[in-house]
């Protein structure tokens, strides 16, 4: 099969160019990616040019769109703007990239009657709270809160108008919050780990108790594959690995595995708007579609990710010092 894999020079985009580079060796695989600063072709160096074909583009770009996906199979679209603190500093990049662009991507895959699978998150359904015995599901009403979520909800409602009045052939998957390698140093596990490998504390937003549904990037690659190649026509599938932590329990962890103490952190300023809990129930995943999860370990899973940003000091270390700037400028 002929993939198109749009944001593949991003994190969890090229998380998952590896995962089918690896898992699926019939596959050709292009990557169209912008090269924002969140995109870095050291992501997905070393993959041999004869099944991935890199080109850099804007998936607002409608002739280069139409071009590329007149020549594949299927379109797995990941690109986005995805950093709430950045959409609430300036929201119109989420709004350019997250709707039109997925506007963009829906006319194509619809001119040349091409599978799609649209990648969302689970924070189009706003927050519930710590002491909510529920969690989100194909049922729960979308309520976004940020730029950021509220743009990834817009870009939704684009696929479901256009599979119920087009006829596209798409699914889409809502996960929950990712961690794993090339993941920016921004993000909120990566930044503090790079933190304490830098001599720093790391930094806590607010009173900690914030709780994200944490699953690592190879189990969010699993299970899209699973879904591209197992899933029904038109439907949603949220995707999550049992992960509840809350901010301080994460931070504490770090600390323990990088061997410093436990309230080795600092306090900064919450952000605005700062969600609650995030929540994923992905029975209709796993019961469906038969998927599961492999690190279901948050301990183990977690180490591993300390282990690649602790060996991989070139990757990361450009961007540190611009990024800290950015946060010390918010006080957080």
């Amino acid at each position: 099969m002929r993939i198109l894999i749009t944001g593949g020079a991003g994190f969890i985009g090229s998380n998952f160019v590896h995962y089918i580079y690896n898992n699926r060796p019939d596959y050709h695989i292009t990557v169209l990616d912008k090269l924002t600063y969140a995109g870095n072709l050291k992501n997905i160096e070393g993959l041999s040019k004869d099944r991935v074909n890199f080109i850099k583009g804007d998936i607002c770009d409608q002739s280069l769109v139409e071009e590329i996906v007149s020549k594949v199979e299927a379109v797995i679209h990941f690109a986005a703007e995805s950093h709430n603190d950045n959409s609430l500093s300036n929201p119109w990049p989420f709004i350019q990239t997250n709707i039109v662009g997925t506007y963009t991507i829906l006319e194509a895959v619809k001119k040349f009657d091409k599978r799609l699978h649209h990648i969302s998150t689970d924070e189009v359904y706003g927050d519930l709270e710590l002491n909510d015995p529920n969690k989100f599901t194909n049922t729960t009403p979308y309520n976004p809160s940020s730029p950021y979520s509220s743009s990834k909800a817009s870009s939704d409602m684009l696929v479901r108008a256009w599979v119920r009045s087009f006829k596209v052939k798409a699914t889409i998957s809502n996960c929950s919050n990712n961690y794993g390698p090339y993941q920016h140093v921004e993000k909120f596990i990566p930044r503090q780990i790079t933190e304490i490998l830098e001599g720093r504390k790391p930094k806590l937003y607010g009173n900690g108790q914030n709780v994200r549904d944490w699953i690592h990037t190879e189990d969010h690659s699993s299970a899209v594959l699973t879904i591209l190649e197992k899933g029904t026509i038109g439907e949603t599938y949220l995707i999550g690995a049992r992960g509840e932590k809350n901010n301080q329990q994460v931070i504490e962890l770090i600390l323990e595995l990088m061997n410093k103490p436990t309230n080795y952190y600092e306090r900064v300023n919450d952000r605005p708007g700062h969600d609650l809990r995030y929540a994923i129930d992905a029975s209709k995943l796993i019961n469906e579609l038969h998927w599961q999860a492999k690190y279901t370990d948050f301990r183990s899973g977690l180490k591993s990710v300390i282990n690649w940003y602790t060996k991989n000091e070139a990757w990361w270390k450009p961007d540190k010092h611009k990024t800290e700037a950015k946060y010390k400028e918010l006080g957080r």
